[in-house]
């Protein structure tokens, strides 16, 4: 069934007031936004898990004020897109695929990647895929490499018991712990986010056949060499984002509890030490659920002083 943003609600639809556009993407229907003028400088702002485009609603605001043409699609198992129930669907490779060919198919060109989470491996496997076509790229709360971790991805409880062959579909199918709990326990303002955000990545993951993806990705961060399935792509991408040398920089959430910056963000400016930044803001994992306007205004600065050109 085909759904848009105007179908879950007039209180969603209030909160993110944008069309709805629909792709077909390698077989699958994607769901994205696509606002500002057509021919301006495009934005790409991509999600992890298990949010959509919506997360990016306070975010695009400074970026379309600003004259930029700002897209924002729905990663192909969650939001408006489509949600394959299928493992295979859901592999790394497929899902940078799928972001080459909705770029493909909207002829993009001098594209500002922004990366979250999830959004990282996928849009930095897409950028690389397209390197001719990249102006500059923007990464907050996310990785692309395999080592290092962090000490939450070693413990038990969550994380490892996400990664239980039981336990976690029960978890993050069945019970929908991902967009419900686990996204309340990620954000620093709790009380708004219950009261206003949360019910919106709820209500596009309402059917557990639907939540496959909320469990099989952090099946897929690599954590023992022995079991990681996507180690390699991994490897892959580590030693594809060091040879970038476009315009980049990294914002990171102070109250990070994953992805921490002492880690993480110090990881990035090892391999880009032309990175600007690390900008830090006032955010959890979800960071632009707490600063997606103070996000916003960091981005178009950033295109303002680096972005050339127009998009198409």
């Amino acid at each position: 069934m085909t759904r848009t943003i105007a179908d879950l609600g007039p209180d969603i639809h209030r909160m993110y007031p944008y069309a709805s556009n629909f792709a077909n993407v390698n077989g699958w229907r994607m769901h994205y936004v696509d606002e500002g003028p057509v021919d301006a400088p495009p934005v790409l702002l991509l999600h992890g898990n298990p949010t959509w485009g919506f997360l990016w609603r306070e975010t695009m605001v400074p970026l379309l004020e600003a004259g930029y043409r700002v897209i924002v699609p729905d990663q192909i198992g969650f939001g408006l897109s489509e949600h394959p129930h299928a493992a295979s669907a859901h592999s790394l490779d497929n899902h940078a695929a799928n972001l080459v060919a909705l770029i493909d198919l909207l002829e993009l060109k001098n594209l500002f990647f922004v990366c979250h989470d999830w959004g990282g491996p996928t849009g930095l496997s897409a950028l690389l895929t397209r390197k001719e076509l990249a102006a500059g790229v923007a990464v907050m709360n996310t990785w692309a490499w395999r080592e290092p971790s962090s000490d939450f991805h070693a413990q038990v409880m969550p994380w490892l018991t996400m990664h239980a062959p039981i336990v976690g579909p029960y978890t993050m199918g069945r019970q929908g712990g991902f967009p419900g709990r686990v996204m309340y326990l990620s954000v620093v303002d709790r009380e708004k986010f219950k009261n206003g955000a949360m019910k919106a990545y709820q209500r596009v993951l309402a059917d557990p056949d639907d939540r496959r993806l909320t469990w099989q990705w952090p099946r897929s961060i690599p954590i023992n060499p022995e079991t990681d399935i996507a180690g390699d792509r991994f490897a892959w991408l580590e030693e594809g984002v060091r040879a970038l040398e476009i315009p980049s920089c990294v914002i990171w959430g102070r109250e990070e509890v994953v992805f921490t910056a002492d880690v993480f963000a110090s990881h990035w400016h090892e391999i880009w030490p032309h990175a600007e930044g690390t900008h830090m803001v006032s955010g959890n994992h979800f960071l632009q659920e707490d600063s997606g306007r103070e996000i916003g205004d960091l981005l178009t600065d950033f295109a303002k002083r680096n972005l050339r050109g127009t998009g198409r």
